[in-house]
């Protein structure tokens, strides 16, 4: 009776697996009690947490407050209108000061936060940096409040990664890109919500809950910068920075409705981020910018490559950003694809790529078809088989003695399972669902130091291939979708294979962004209820069940460029947003 009571305190899930290892061991209630005092500890920290973020959300509310009674006249809309460049260049010549932006922003942070929860914590040092800032040369970012993704290390703060066991863990220093920042005059004043553990498109963990869709609350914002997408989404921030190590920046700015951009890797400095699987290089984890629109890329972009990064970090190539190539006008050879053969595009997507590739065909540029090769083995012998290739131990372990947020559920579940399980589930399948059975052999992972040194070479050997096809064809740019509408809630953690679009160039290390550019039409809905997908699998069901009910909502595409060619890839982004703008603009009319 006793031990029933016991294992009623205890998640089912987990409740099984240790119920059965005791009995084995001769010793269930000992250990049954050990374990309920251990997650007993695990919610006492969670409660603490809380706390901490409702004193922090109160300190926002209170310095909002206070500014504004002894600043009547200041008025936010205004301010909050104005696009990062013209904001920048209104703080530099005096005519808005640091602080009527600064306390702005944090009263509109915390008014989108008690709406869709993307802030996880107020950075209060803000508030003295604010005065910092004033006695420093004018960077190019001066006074500009910018948030940051919550696994990018803030001196003082824990990256946690939403998991319990790193709330302790404050970290020493800022991370590089904080201090570059910094440098340049901007003020962190947020910090913004991810997915547990990072590795996955949803965006919700069990210390800092969901994140909604800013457009839609049945929606999710995406992950893992799904916090960050959604807080700039929202208008409560006018420039963030978040990490991609398959989707995480695109992924969100696309179902979020903004731009997003993320570089080679090493272009910008990785140091003071926390990844989920460190160590793990066969999908490059990048930090990158997000905005609501191009030109605040830019700036941003401008601003962080600059001699302090180069200097705090070493290892990041010293590059200045070449505005000579960014401001070029030359008409582009531009590669496009409307569908990977892996995932099917939603309508929307498909139509996004379509309109716009019109779009630029019509301004002078060549549009060529573009097939990216071996889509099949990228995706399982690549990505999914590199980025697991320790079996998912060191992701799983992530998760030891935290409770695992219902966005993870699924996807541990699969990580977990036992390798013959894996083997037989995958031979059984085959035959009919052929996608799902290569996926579970490909989370199983290399089994050696040899092996993964072979997967290295093959990622090699593709990329060489990919390139010398974008040779052949002469191509300076490539167009293709980016996922979406966003996803509705509770699908995104079943699936983040969805991703083939997205994690291939961070397999192949290019430069690539998602820029918005339409909205799901009722004729996207309607084409909807015919998607069969490419394997009419459980999968594709999925992710029909996933983007219904969507009119409305915004939908990205995808720009990319060959590696170390940011300004390029960005200028391309900069000619997409302009001619979408333009034909939202005549539609209007």
């Amino acid at each position: 009776m006793a031990l029933e009571k016991v294992k009623g305190l205890l998640p089912e899930v987990e409740v099984d697996r240790y119920f059965v290892s005791a009995v084995l061991c001769g010793s269930a209630t000992a250990i049954l009690v050990s374990r309920w005092v251990s997650q007993r500890r695990v919610q006492k920290k969670l409660e603490e947490a809380k706390r901490r973020r409702e004193l922090g959300f109160q300190r926002m509310e209170n310095a909002a407050r206070q500014f504004k009674q002894q600043n009547p006249g200041i008025k936010a809309a205004p301010i909050l209108s104005l696009p990062l460049v013209e904001l920048a260049a209104k703080l530099r010549d005096g005519t808005l000061s640091p602080e009527s932006v600064l306390y702005t922003y944090i009263e509109k942070a915390l008014e989108v936060t008690q709406q869709i929860n993307c802030v996880t914590d107020f950075l209060p040092e803000c508030e003295e940096q604010l005065r910092e800032v004033k006695k420093q040369e004018k960077g190019l970012l001066y006074g500009v409040p910018v948030s940051i993704k919550e696994n990018i290390a803030c001196k003082g703060h824990p990256n946690t990664m939403g998991l319990v066991k790193y709330l302790d863990r404050p970290e020493p220093e800022d991370s590089v890109i904080v201090k570059v920042l910094k440098k340049q005059g901007a003020i962190p004043f947020v910090r913004t919500n991810t997915s547990q553990g990072i590795l996955n498109i949803d965006c919700g963990n069990t210390l800092f809950g969901q994140t909604l869709n800013p457009f839609n609350h049945k929606k999710t914002s995406g992950g893992s910068s799904g916090g960050e997408a959604a807080l700039v989404g929202g208008g409560g921030s006018v420039i963030g920075i978040g990490t991609d190590v398959a989707a995480s920046i695109r992924v969100p700015c696309g179902f979020c409705g903004i731009c997003g951009f993320k570089p080679t890797g090493y272009r910008l400095s990785v140091k003071g981020t926390t990844s989920p699987v460190e160590g793990m290089n066969s999908a490059i984890n990048v930090t990158g910018p997000m905005a609501r629109d191009m030109d605040s890329l830019v700036l941003c972009m401008k601003a962080l490559l600059c001699d302090e990064l180069f200097c705090l970090d070493p290892t990041v190539p010293p590059l200045p950003f070449n505005d000579e190539i960014y401001s070029s006008s030359r008409p582009l050879r531009i590669g496009y694809y409307d569908g990977d053969g892996y995932f099917q595009p939603s309508p929307s997507m498909r139509r996004a790529v379509q309109e716009t590739r019109k779009l630029l065909q019509e301004a002078g540029h060549t549009l060529i078809p573009f097939t990216p090769p071996r889509i099949n083995f990228l995706v399982d012998e690549l990505f999914t088989k590199g980025v697991s290739a320790d079996g998912c131990s060191t992701l799983v372990e992530n998760f030891d003695g935290e409770f695992v947020d219902v966005t993870w559920t699924n996807q541990l579940r699969c990580c977990k399972m036992p390798d013959l399980l894996k083997r037989l589930l995958a031979l059984i399948l085959m035959p009919v669902f052929p996608r799902i059975s290569r996926h579970l052999n490909a989370l199983i992972g290399v089994g050696s130091v040899k092996n993964l040194w072979k997967n290295n070479v093959d990622r090699m050997a593709y990329r060489d291939e990919f390139i010398a096809e974008w040779r052949r064809l002469k191509l300076d740019v490539v167009l293709c979708p980016a996922l979406g509408p966003a996803f509705n809630l509770g699908y995104a953690g079943k699936l983040f294979v969805a991703t083939t679009y997205t994690h291939l160039y961070n397999v192949l290390n290019f430069p690539a962004g998602v820029v918005p550019v339409t909205t799901v039409s009722e004729a996207d809905e309607e084409e909807l209820r015919h998607y069969k997908g490419y394997y009419g699998d459980p999968w594709d069901k999925r992710m029909k069940e996933a983007v219904q009910d969507a009119v409305g909502l915004p939908v990205a595409v995808q720009c990319v460029a060959l590696p170390w060619q940011e300004e390029l890839c960005l200028r391309f982004m900069k000619e997409v947003e302009t001619l979408s703008s333009e034909r939202r603009g005549r539609r209007k009319i």
